[in-house]
């Protein structure tokens, strides 16, 4: 016979005790329990996948009732403070109503009274508008621009022709001069770039207020000046007051104004300078008073509103909150100073 080539010859026989395995449970003893890993509802693969290896820093997989869903953030509508808003609209209502006696005492030869009270405004404009921009070298952007402001009020009341030409060249340089002073030091030159816009809003809004200046000169520029005025002075009171009363519907959670209030006064602004343009003389008829009026008080409702949307973007972005006086006073301010070129305008097209 062959001999055996079995590959177990040569390994130890089985034979002299019982095959190694699990014991089995005695009578009345529960048995083992597993050793395995616990195998949770969630978590049962089907049969005959096989099971992929974790690699080495992976998380563990989580079942899909652990998974947590994104929570949404919910975003609390900012308050209307009422007393605040009456205040805006009466600063809305004496700026307006200064600026149109104002322009009522100017006069061939006569034009300086109206000049200071243009100056006036425009330095609360550069005070309220520095303060809540905060551009970088703060104290050197206020003065040039408080420089320009006078220089474009001397510049519109001895130039010979009356135009706009003066003017804007003062811009460009005020705007340039402030550029250069904030490049100096280091540490506002790394903010030039972000600080543009502002500069160049505090620079052009302090010179748009000129334009009223020229307007005067202009004949019926006074009477266009009283129109669209009293329109955006009208406007930007009624809106704030309605406000005060009924904010709603709110235009967004993060700034306490309501479209009811924009629409009013814009409207009524409109209707008041048609009522105006009825007891003015040639070349002044309702209809265009009406027109010239729309577009002033519209211009003047739109800008208020976006100095507010400008505050909520400057606070969602983490900046601190600029002075408390300086931010409620820059709404009008700026209304009034994009109506001033928006009269000019109206004048030069209608009149």
């Amino acid at each position: 016979m062959f001999p055996s080539t079995s590959p177990d010859a040569g390994r130890e026989s089985w034979s002299d005790g019982p095959r190694p395995g699990p014991a089995a449970p005695t009578r009345g003893q529960p048995p083992a329990p597993r050793t395995g890993p616990a195998v949770v509802d969630g978590e049962r693969r089907e049969r005959g996948k096989p099971r992929r290896a974790r690699r080495a820093g992976e998380p563990a997989r989580r079942s899909e009732d652990e998974v947590d869903e994104p929570e949404e953030e919910a975003v609390v509508p900012v308050e209307v403070h009422r007393p605040l808003a009456l205040t805006i609209a009466g600063f809305a209502a004496l700026l307006g109503v200064g600026l149109v006696l104002g322009a009522q005492t100017s006069g061939p030869g006569h034009r300086l009274p109206f000049a200071f009270i243009v100056f006036g405004v425009q330095l609360l404009f550069v005070l309220a508008w520095t303060m809540a921009m905060r551009p970088p070298a703060l104290l050197l952007v206020g003065g040039i621009s408080a420089v320009v402001a006078a220089a474009a009020d001397i510049a519109a009341v001895q130039s010979d022709v009356a135009g706009l030409a003066p003017l804007g060249y003062l811009a460009v340089g005020g705007f340039l001069a402030a550029v250069l002073g904030q490049l100096v030091r280091r540490v506002d030159r790394i903010r030039v770039t972000d600080s543009l816009g502002a500069t160049l809003l505090i620079v052009v809004g302090v010179v748009a207020f000129g334009t009223l200046i020229v307007l005067s000169r202009i004949p019926a520029g006074t009477q266009a000046i009283t129109v669209c005025l009293t329109a955006s002075g009208v406007a930007l009171t009624v809106a704030r007051l309605t406000d005060a009363v009924l904010p709603w519907p709110r235009l967004a959670p993060q700034v306490p104004r309501g479209a009811a209030g924009v629409v009013a006064g814009a409207m009524v602004g409109t209707l008041g300078s048609a009522v105006l343009g009825s007891y003015l003389v040639a070349p002044f008829t309702p209809t265009r008073a009406a027109m010239i009026g729309l577009v002033a008080a519209v211009t003047a409702v739109l800008s208020d509103l976006a100095v507010g949307y400008a505050e909520a973007g400057r606070l969602m972005a983490g900046e601190p909150p600029t002075m408390w006086v300086a931010r409620h006073m820059q709404g009008p301010l700026g209304g009034f100073a994009l109506a001033a070129p928006a009269a000019y305008a109206m004048c030069m097209l209608f009149l």
